[in-house]
């Protein structure tokens, strides 16, 4: 063919000779090959383990040297981790405690970054700066303060700046705020960070905390250093005093709390501390909208809340839900350990709807001596009961645990309180100046101005008419009300304690333990207000019941003084309480004559019990006074006996 072209039979004949095997040379050469290449022996395999236990150390080696390729400290970290089990040990001795935070920080040094990053040298680095001396802790810091901010976002190594922090000295604390600058925001919006920033503003000093905040409050407020020296932080007073547009500031601070509420990172001091500020410069629409949003995460965390409980709200993120494990509580138990989270959970009690109450009372069910015992939770107890109107589900939930628990309560300072709101509201004897603010406490842009006027003018009317019971009293339950209550405070008082049969179990309790209340600090107030019948004669129906109780604490009275048990009107406390029983309650002045003091008063004419004797004529009712007066007048004449003046007996 032209061009020299194969013919397509000759393609066909060298294909088939490809595929036909190649002739043996002389000799059979290549078939000796092949033997010889088949005839070879394999290379050695690793023999396989039979027994479980083989296969058990095969698999841990084996893991071994896939953890020594991925980490390249791991050698270091199973030597630390030794070190760690013997250092944290209780009965370890200092010495030799000492000696093992040197060696470990000896085999870290130059590696803290690494050491700080991991989940399991990062506890042993903690436990470290715990108990090393100071230039080690000092070392420490100074290798670790240019990452701090970038460790304050990690899930493991946070623990490690927190405990440098709370351990910092005054320099290097000052050292790391000022490291924060410009990024206090983006870190309290962040689920990790914030705890850092909340830790740093409990060790910070007041003008390093206004430093803190004003960073939240508005950009512009940064630029102004002088204002950390001012002796106060409030809002309000920056912004009169720089004669900064309130708008401006407000919409700042929006940007800076609507993540934080998104996110549910409300449990942090400094959180409740700018959401309280924002609240007074808020007006009606945006402080209610916090609150609407505020009020599911409080809640959030009990297993009886309602599954809507979310909705109207943005909800909070699956991840950080993931990452961070909630507690059984709900949050509005967590909070009450400061002042500020007091008043927050106040401000959503009172400002949020009937259903809002509802929400917040059964996420209580189960944590009611928990909030009863605590400084704070007490007075949101009191709180609660004085606004809520739904008595039946306060009584389910409230009562019924309080009642369980009621000797208990009785006796210790903050469990009392509750009680004693029900029997005699917002009284200044069991409440500090203090205390009656923060019960007071109400979100200015959502109390309507008739309301405010109103009450204004009351007060006003109380001052000029009765100023010693305002005193005495400490103010009108009236001024604890919920911006949607109808319920009339006193009957909402008689619904709890006597239509609850609160009342029985508080007698039964009272007398059963009269001696030991008597004459216990705490215990003695919720036994007078129960015998005089609380104020206003709360408990007018049960008059029986508490004439059973005059007759305990006269009883008691009447028994004969002996060296093991002080007498009642020997006691400090219990001589107290029965003086003002005596000037209070003429039934019991009348029951405790007959029973203890009759033909006896001469051996009490001294000591704390003299104050007894004479309470019969220093009492406002004419019947005691004439009951004693035979008696007791001979002893004031002959000059064994001495009242009071005036102004003595109103301080006791």
């Amino acid at each position: 063919m032209a061009g020299g072209g194969d013919h397509p039979g000759a393609n066909k004949r060298k294909r088939e000779a490809a595929g036909r095997p190649k002739a043996p040379s002389k000799g059979g050469g290549d078939a000796t090959k092949r033997k010889k290449t088949h005839d070879a022996p394999a290379a050695k395999a690793k023999p396989q383990p039979v027994t479980a236990k083989g296969k058990r150390v095969a698999a841990k080696e084996m893991s071994e040297s896939r953890k020594m390729k991925r980490k390249p400290n791991y050698n270091l970290e199973k030597e630390l981790a030794v070190l760690w089990e013997k250092m944290r040990c209780r009965d370890v001795s200092k010495e030799n405690r000492s000696k093992l935070v040197t060696e470990a920080l000896r085999k870290m040094d130059g590696k803290y970054f690494e050491i700080a990053g991991s989940h399991v040298t990062a506890r042993v680095l903690q436990t470290c700066v715990k108990w090393c001396s100071q230039p080690e802790r000092d070392a420490v810091f100074v290798a670790l303060q240019p990452h701090l901010l970038h460790f304050s976002r990690k899930k493991y190594a946070v623990f490690l700046v927190k405990k440098l922090i709370k351990l910092a000295t005054k320099k290097q604390l000052a050292l790391f705020i000022s490291s924060l600058h410009g990024h206090v925001a983006s870190l309290l919006r962040h689920t990790i960070g914030a705890a850092v920033v909340d830790c740093t503003f409990h060790q910070a000093t007041p003008p390093q905390k206004r430093s803190l905040l004003l960073e939240l409050y508005s950009t512009e407020l940064q630029l102004f250093k002088d204002l950390t020296e001012q002796k106060s932080c409030s809002l309000l007073e920056t912004i009169s005093k720089l004669g900064l547009q309130k708008s401006s500031v407000l919409q700042y601070m929006t940007t800076v709390i609507q993540p934080v509420l998104e996110k549910g990172i409300v449990e942090y001091s400094i959180v409740h501390t700018v959401i309280l500020e924002y609240l007074t410069i808020a007006d009606k629409t945006s402080a209610s909208d916090v609150i609407r949003q505020l009020i599911p995460h409080l809640t959030q965390g009990s297993s009886v809340v309602d599954g809507d409980e979310l909705s109207g709200v943005a909800e909070v993120p699956t991840k950080s839900k993931a990452k961070k494990k909630r507690s059984s509580e709900p949050l509005l138990i967590r909070i009450m350990q400061t002042r500020e989270g007091l008043k927050l959970g106040l401000a959503c009690l009172k400002h949020g709807s009937a259903k809002d109450r509802k929400k917040i009372i059964k996420s209580l069910k189960g944590q009611v001596m928990k909030l009863a015992l605590s400084d704070y939770g007490c007075l949101f107890l009191a709180c609660l009961l004085s606004i809520v109107d739904d008595t039946k589900l306060l009584t389910k939930v409230v009562i019924e645990e309080l009642t369980k628990q009621l000797k208990e309560l009785i006796f210790d300072k903050n469990g009392r309180r509750p009680l004693l709101q029900l029997l005699h509201p917002l009284c200044s004897r069991y409440l500090t100046p203090t205390d009656l603010s923060c019960l007071k406490y109400s979100v200015p842009s959502l109390i309507s101005k008739d309301e405010a006027s109103e009450g204004a003018a009351k007060v006003n009317l109380d001052s000029k008419l009765d100023d010693v019971a305002e005193k005495e009293h400490g103010g009108s339950e009236d001024t604890l009300v919920a911006s949607d209550s109808k319920k009339d405070p006193f009957k909402r008082r008689q619904e709890l304690l006597v239509k609850s049969e609160l009342f029985e179990v508080l007698i039964e309790t009272c007398i059963e333990n009269v001696g030991e209340l008597l004459r216990a600090n705490f215990g003695k107030d919720v036994l007078y207000e129960v015998a005089i019948g609380g104020k206003n004669n709360v408990l007018e129906g049960v008059t029986d019941r508490i004439h059973v109780l005059h007759n305990a604490i006269a009883s008691d009275a009447a028994r004969p003084r002996t060296e093991d048990v002080e007498h009642a009107f020997d006691n400090y406390h219990s001589s107290r309480v029965i003086r003002k029983m005596v000037l209070d309650c003429p039934a019991f002045a009348a029951t405790l004559w007959e029973k203890a003091l009759k033909g006896k008063s001469k051996s009490f004419a001294d000591g704390f019990s003299s104050k007894v004797v004479a309470a019969y004529l220093e009492s406002p009712d004419s019947k005691v006074k004439d009951l004693a007066k035979s008696e007791v007048q001979p002893l004031i004449d002959g000059g064994m006996l001495k009242i009071p003046d005036h102004k003595a007996a109103e301080k006791k």
